[in-house]
């Protein structure tokens, strides 16, 4: 090993994710740059790794990336990790990827988890095309989500706990009733995967960090893969949001490719059977 920079997925849980080779390159190079280092020096001892840790993350990326590229040009050679999963993810192992690039560095990425794909996998949604957007910006939230409005492929977001349930608001009025699935505590004991339509999904206590995986736009009416509960989870919901009734069951309908009359015939239907 000389004047390289490995990109080494990590696990996002299961300890039993980490590759041979992934404990291989980080056993051989001259030094790792991680992301959180008593995060990852856990990781190292669990598999008997001694190679030095320099901490490198997004308010120190600019300083410690040059020292950084300095060191690869005179021959070592390093491996970039993240906290968990794919580092340049999300990650400022991306900045670092781009001055090695700029460096003419040889960049070698050592394939491991990924969270972003392992919740889209197991999602049930369209996997042929789709959209990685992670973390939504704090400035801009609307207008990132209506750049994304007419996309056809399947999106996927990252979002911290104790931000999900407000950003699953906000993709709901923006997207309308699309199916989503949440995926947390990916590839752990208590692997969990949330599935159902914007709008009707509300996550008690959230914790952990989770992917929002959320189906494309289609021109086409939407075929009937929804329960009437769903519908009037929606409708009741815009009701106490202050709606009146008849926009509400306007915006119920265009959401589910319903009639107003349809709608109607639901909420009737619930009435009559308090």
């Amino acid at each position: 090993m000389g004047s390289e920079l490995y990109l080494c997925a990590t696990p996002i849980g299961n300890l039993d994710d980490m590759t041979f080779r992934a404990v291989q390159i980080l056993k051989g190079v001259d030094f790792i740059a991680a992301e959180d280092t008593r995060h990852t020096r856990k990781l190292l001892t669990h598999f008997d790794i001694h190679t030095p840790l320099i901490h490198y993350d997004e308010n120190n990326k600019s300083a410690v990336g040059k020292k950084i590229i300095e060191r690869l040009l005179n021959g070592e050679s390093a491996a970039c990790v993240t906290d968990a999963g794919t580092p340049a993810i999300s990650d400022p192992g991306a900045d670092l990827v781009r001055l090695a690039v700029d460096a003419n560095i040889k960049i070698i990425p050592i394939p491991g988890a990924c969270a972003a794909i392992n919740a889209l996998i197991a999602s049930g949604l369209d996997t042929n095309q789709f959209t990685f957007v992670g973390f939504l910006p704090n400035k801009n939230f609307a207008d990132r989500l209506k750049a994304l409005k007419d996309c056809r492929e399947t999106l996927i977001f990252y979002e911290a706990p104790h931000r999900l349930n407000k950003t699953l608001e906000k993709l709901f009025e923006t997207f309308g009733a699309r199916r989503v699935v949440l995926a947390r505590e990916l590839t752990k004991i208590h692997e969990e995967f949330i599935r159902g339509r914007l709008g009707s999904i509300v996550v008690d206590d959230p914790r952990g960090e989770f992917v929002i995986v959320v189906e494309g736009a289609d021109d086409e009416p939407p075929v009937k893969d929804f329960i009437d509960s769903d519908v009037l989870t929606i409708y009741n919901r815009l009701i106490k949001d202050g709606v009146e009734r008849r926009e509400a069951m306007r915006l119920t309908a265009k959401q589910f490719g319903l009639s107003r009359r349809e709608v109607y015939q639901l909420t009737l239907k619930e009435f009559e059977s308090q």
